[in-house]
């Protein structure tokens, strides 16, 4: 199990820096995140985002790899049904080739209506789409159709889905399963099982709403505006292009709700002890091997990235070991890196 950071790129107009500058930070921040011993950088897509959300991760994620020596390089996620198979799969051996076989390729059907407009691809058929695209790229790399050819053998590949349909899917594929939940786990053991897989090589891992700070309470009066920004963008961006009614912003008062069920809020800043414990609680009896965590919110200040950066890749490590160590009775190692 290892942790690693995911970076959107967001650079909203309240809070805006140029943007070759943008690009410029965030590359030193995968730098920084690769020396301080994280185990992954990781970039997600969207299109038509008005604050510049990351349109082609594997683009940045090539220039990540230049970049970086050791972390894995990951997509959470890119969207096949948007692009021709062979397209994605030539892109995706060029970053494993680049970053010396660093890639971690998540995968996702994604949920809004202009971005398939934009790409002329039907939305309606998104996940069998996207099923069909990922088993290509999966054929093609394994039959050599394409060259050159990623250096892995396979490339890990993650089904980034939210729903029971989803978690068949990245089961019947043999993929692993990018979202952690007790309650879909079963099933995507059962989608392995039918696609023929061993429900052993099951592992999952998933993006944690979780900041890390050395005062929650000081970061949460910085962050909060930042949080509205991206929560609310991801609320009303989602019916963009339905009939469905724009759903009211949220207040800030109302993004430190806690559900009542125990998971997780839409933010949580924490101290990396309070993480730790938090995380054993919500994945204990998963075989974990991704924690994500969002690198920066929404343009947030960069001494608060800085600082989480440093302390997702040097201080919760141990922590998580000794949090897992204690509710095994054994070593659990939360080794930065692959594997």
């Amino acid at each position: 199990m290892d942790v690693g950071l995911l970076f959107d790129l967001r650079n909203p107009t309240q809070w805006q820096r140029p943007w070759a500058d943008h690009y410029a930070r965030t590359l030193e921040f995968c730098e920084e995140a690769d020396q301080r011993g994280a185990g992954g950088v990781w970039f997600t897509e969207h299109h038509l985002f008005d604050d510049g959300y990351l349109p082609q991760p594997l683009t940045f994620a090539a220039a990540a790899a230049a970049r970086t020596t050791r972390v894995r390089i990951g997509t959470a996620v890119v969207l096949p049904a948007l692009r021709k198979p062979a397209q994605l799969a030539e892109e995706a051996a060029l970053v494993d080739l680049i970053s010396g076989g660093r890639l971690e390729l998540g995968l996702g059907a994604g949920y809004r209506l202009p971005e398939y407009r934009l790409f002329d691809t039907d939305f309606g058929r998104r996940f069998t789409r996207t099923g069909d695209n990922i088993a290509e790229i999966q054929r093609l790399w394994a039959t050599g159709a394409i060259t050159p050819g990623p250096i892995q053998d396979p490339v890990p590949l993650w089904g980034g889905f939210y729903g029971p349909r989803g978690a068949r899917l990245a089961g019947r594929l043999g993929i692993g399963f990018l979202h952690i939940s007790h309650q879909l786990f079963p099933l995507y053991r059962e989608g392995l099982i039918d696609g023929g897989h061993d429900p052993e090589s099951a592992r999952v891992s998933d993006l944690l709403p979780i900041l890390l700070a050395d005062d929650p309470e000081a970061a949460w009066a910085r962050v909060a505006p930042h949080l509205a920004h991206q929560m609310n963008s991801y609320r009303q961006l989602s019916v963009e292009g339905t009939d469905a009614p724009v759903p009211p912003a949220l207040e800030l008062d109302q993004l430190r709700h806690q559900p009542e069920d125990g998971s997780f809020g839409l933010l949580e800043i924490l101290t990396p002890e309070q993480a730790a414990a938090r995380i054993r609680e919500r994945v204990a009896g998963l075989p974990v091997r991704h924690l994500i965590f969002w690198a920066s919110i929404a343009g947030m200040p960069d001494d608060l990235v800085t600082r989480h950066i440093e302390l997702v890749s040097q201080q919760l490590p141990p922590l998580l070991d000794k949090q897992f160590q204690l509710a095994t009775g054994g070593p659990i190692s939360t080794r930065n890196g692959h594997g």
